[in-house]
């Protein structure tokens, strides 16, 4: 009977290791982008660049933002091992004032949700 457990017990240990082996994994150079001071209209554009640091194609199934003036847009295609990727960020500029949004990323990764910040601050320009 003992063997019977220890049989069980290792190989239950080996597929748990196994399937955490074989994880796909996000690691963001950055988790928070920062417009800094710039003027109203200018490019809103920014990206956030990752890469798949685990052993298995990471799927971005979804990137979500906390409001309307923030437009995210997730690569089409799985990042495979390694190889890195982008998530760009388009915010309206013409809102002057400060900025402070989350955006949602959700994968196939070891951690399935990350939020990642844009900060920063749109001035008038002059008198506009």
């Amino acid at each position: 009977m003992k063997k019977i457990v220890f049989v069980l017990f290792v190989s239950l240990l080996g597929f748990t290791m196994t399937a955490q082996e074989t994880a796909a994994k996000i690691k963001f150079k950055s988790e928070t982008l920062d417009y800094g001071e710039i003027a109203k209209g200018a490019d809103g554009v920014r990206v956030f660049e990752f890469t798949n640091t685990g052993n298995a194609p990471l799927i971005i199934s979804k990137v979500s933002s906390s409001c309307g003036c923030t437009i995210p847009k997730k690569p089409e295609e799985p990042i495979l091992p390694g190889k890195t990727g982008e998530i760009s960020v388009k915010y309206d500029t013409n809102r002057v004032g400060p900025i402070r949004k989350a955006i949602t990323v959700i994968s196939n990764a070891d951690t399935p949700t990350k939020v990642l910040k844009i900060k920063g601050e749109i001035k008038a320009v002059d008198g506009k």
